[in-house]
């Protein structure tokens, strides 16, 4: 080999060059459907991004994130158990959550005393830790208390770390109550807690993201609601440095990686900006994060470690000084003590083990973060500029615009969950019917309602989970699941890839599968579907074995008295099957829930 360096050996490596090679690899297929993505708002997530000048970001204060748990056993001494258990295992941050507060999703405490208060944190010594509230309607109630409790402990109010968690605005989107004299009331609080090491007011992202809202949405959300507690606060006297001091956000982080990190760096710009328009030298915003109530499943909740572990590092290296994650089995019930642990020993892997929080901003001067993170403040800033010019975020959510915008965001997704374009790891793939139950707390939940005028809280999973439990219900009865027997044509190496995707697909929806190794005879394939009693059946095979086989197998396994037959793939001649007896057409990016949904109600007859 020649001495030379190897930069003079080979060619330099060029976006052209690349390209190219991407263009000879796909040998003709379209380059924009099969390697660009699109985000919720339009936003184009390329393949490639080039390395990007690292744009001065505003950052969270030096050190980790907080490892914030939620406290919501409705006991308030069970609840003060949990709380010691929680930072005595590493936390150093406590949420606790008012059973009317939106996010006890059915638990919460009764924080109606100051002695409930106090018992639920018997044992905390406040000044080393950070405590927010999550009241959600009786948040200013709450706050008074606590002011009671901190007197009565004789701790110093500006040792302490608080965030009240006020948030009236947000409390309208979740319940469709606004509490008409919020002004005052906020401004009346700050003035109580003057000192406090905290802040007063928060604009909370989680009822919009629960209710669908894209990212970009979100951040208008939340800016938006700052803005007006900023105002209120000026208006109430307060000065407007001073007033942005007790104002923090809490964003929505989910498993989404890239937006998540783009996100949270892009509402520390999005809030540069307003202190800017206010003539005020841009100060570290307190940024809380929360992992996504949207993305977690009831069916296989195992799958929710991962996911909140994956939401809760890309909102801590996104920038935020708080991270709450939730529980694995909180969509199931009451958490115990280890789902507690798990969810609390996955953060001080993050932080302790992983060191995440080494570096204060990590994603500078990579090219697709930063291009996210740009596209994202712009979008952000310009829904934000349509809020106010709707009169505020309260004022569009009375008229019911912002609502309706969301909605618009919701539906969308609704169709990619549908369609599996959008998976879902454990409800839509890869489900598994005989997975055993996980343990929570013996405790039912309160009933939960959605408010009329009130966004809806939804997770994503929540149409295949109602088709499980409706078969899970079946078989509670029955001794047997609702059944699609898989009409196989051909050996395994011809039918194996479309029952294999068939099986998996009726999982979803609770429908077992009955599987065989394949049939060439078209009467022992019809024997054997009608000495399976199921009712209705699925074909299985190549393209070119459906070209001759699946019109006379459908009429066979008709006349054996299958209900309706389905058939896995998408060929040319569908009408022609149809007319043979072929009812629907299972494959990539169909409608499955309306496939399952019918199926589940013909499977059982």
């Amino acid at each position: 080999m020649e001495d030379r360096p190897l930069a003079e050996l080979f060619e330099p490596a060029t976006r052209e060059r690349w390209r190219q090679a991407v263009e000879a690899a796909l040998k003709g297929a379209d380059f924009e459907k099969r390697l660009v993505a699109k985000t919720a708002d339009g936003l184009r997530i390329e393949p490639f991004y080039e390395p990007a000048s690292a744009v001065a970001q505003p950052v969270r204060s030096p050190g980790p994130w907080r490892l914030a748990q939620r406290i919501d056993h409705p006991d308030a001494e069970k609840a003060g158990t949990q709380a010691l258990a929680d930072l005595e295992g590493g936390a150093d941050a406590l949420v606790l959550v008012h059973r009317d507060a939106p996010a006890a999703r059915g638990f919460g405490l009764d924080l109606s005393s100051v002695d409930t208060l106090d018992a639920a944190l018997k044992g905390v010594m406040l000044p080393l830790i950070a405590l927010r509230l999550d009241a959600g309607p009786a948040g200013f109630e709450t706050a008074a208390l606590l002011k009671q409790l901190i007197e009565r402990r004789g701790d110093d109010p500006s040792a302490l770390d608080l965030d009240l968690g006020l948030d009236p605005i947000g409390t309208r989107a979740a319940t469709g109550r606004l509490d008409q004299g919020w002004e005052a009331r906020l401004s009346e609080t700050v003035t109580a807690f003057a000192g406090m090491r905290g802040r007063a007011a928060l604009a909370d992202a989680r009822p919009y993201h629960e209710a669908g809202a894209s990212e970009v949405q979100e951040l208008a959300a939340v800016l938006a609601t700052a803005v007006a507690y900023l105002r209120a606060l000026e208006a109430g006297g307060h000065d407007l440095a001073l007033a942005r001091d007790q104002i923090a956000v809490l964003l929505v982080a989910d498993a989404d990686e890239f937006l998540t990190i783009a996100k949270f760096r892009a509402i520390r710009r999005l809030w540069a900006r307003v202190e800017q328009a206010c003539g005020l030298e841009p100060k570290p915003l307190r940024v809380l994060a929360e992992t996504a109530w949207r993305m977690m499943s009831r069916r296989d909740p195992f799958v929710n470690i991962l996911r909140t572990t994956m939401a809760s590092a890309s909102a801590g290296l996104g920038g935020a000084d708080s991270v709450t994650a939730l529980p694995y089995t909180l969509a199931l019930g009451l958490p115990d003590a280890f789902a507690r642990r798990v969810v609390r020993n996955s953060q001080i892997v993050l932080i302790e083990e992983s060191n995440l929080a080494k570096v204060s901003d990590p994603a500078a001067g990579a090219g697709g973060f930063e291009a996210l993170t740009a596209e994202l403040t712009e979008k952000a800033w310009a829904a934000f500029q349509e809020i106010e010019r709707e009169g505020g975020i309260a004022a569009s959510l009375e008229a019911g615009a912002f609502a309706g915008r969301i909605a618009a965001v919701a539906q969308a997704r609704a169709r990619a969950v549908a369609t599996r374009k959008e998976p879902l790891t454990g409800a839509s793939e890869f489900p598994f019917l005989a997975e055993k139950p996980v343990t929570v707390l013996d405790m039912a939940p309160n009933p939960a309602a959605c408010p009329e005028g009130a966004l809806p809280s939804q997770r994503l999973a929540e149409p295949y989970e109602a088709l499980r439990d409706a078969s899970d219900a079946v078989l509670a009865q029955t001794g047997r699941r609702p059944a699609v027997f898989l009409a196989n044509l051909g050996p395994v190496a011809v039918h194996n890839a479309r029952s294999t995707f068939a099986a998996n697909a009726f999982a979803a929806g609770g429908i077992e599968a009955i599987g065989n190794d394949g049939f060439s005879d078209r009467q022992a394939l019809a024997d054997a579907f009608k000495a399976s009693g199921a009712r209705i059946a699925c074909l299985c095979s190549s393209d070119t074995v459906y070209q001759t086989e699946a019109g006379p197998v459908a009429e066979a396994l008709k006349a054996a008295g299958a209900g309706t037959i389905y058939l896995a793939g998408k060929p040319a001649e569908a009408e022609a099957l149809r007319q043979a007896g072929v009812g629907g057409f299972l494959f990539a990016g169909c409608d499955l829930l309306a496939l399952l949904r019918e199926a589940a109600e013909r499977a059982r007859g």
